[in-house]
């Protein structure tokens, strides 16, 4: 991966605070053109820096009010690639980690109510070949969502 220079890195602190910002804006606030801004910010997409694109959707909205952290015991950690793909095709699954410590996989998913989530548990994750238990925890509310901090000592943090 390149090496992000500091107006990389002032172009992702206003990037990551408002995504449909036009480029001249910017720009302007930048002390560079709307090109210079455009061919940088198509770099670090090549570059993986910057990654994805859209709309963030409010899972409430959807009718998803139930947001579950579910830690997962499977009987051997290298089942994980065979488990991951059973749980892409549970689409309530909107992440899932494979982590240290008590649990071999972390999984995050949304539904709609405690019925819907018992569903999901008994009759779909758990009976994944290879997992062993799961312990579920219900996220009551998000306190904080942000991006990782862009550092830089010549900016403002």
């Amino acid at each position: 991966m390149e090496k992000i220079d500091n107006l990389d890195k002032k172009i992702l602190k206003i990037i990551m605070q408002n995504a449909r910002i036009p480029s001249k804006d910017v720009a302007v606030e930048c002390g560079v053109s709307r090109a210079a801004i455009h061919q940088r910010i198509q770099r670090m997409v090549e570059a993986g820096v910057i990654v994805g694109s859209g709309y963030h959707v409010n899972p409430r909205a959807l009718g998803y009010s139930t947001c579950t952290y579910i830690g997962i015991q499977l009987q051997r950690g290298s089942m994980y690639r065979d488990v991951v793909p059973e749980l892409e095709k549970i689409r309530e699954v909107v992440e899932c980690q494979f982590t240290t410590g008590s649990y071999t996989m972390l999984i995050k998913l949304y539904a709609r109510d405690n019925q819907h989530l018992m569903e999901l548990l008994n009759d779909k994750i758990q009976h994944i070949p290879g997992v062993m238990a799961t312990e579920t925890l219900i996220s009551l509310e998000q306190s904080i969502n942000r991006q990782i901090p862009i550092r830089n000592d010549n900016l403002e943090d």
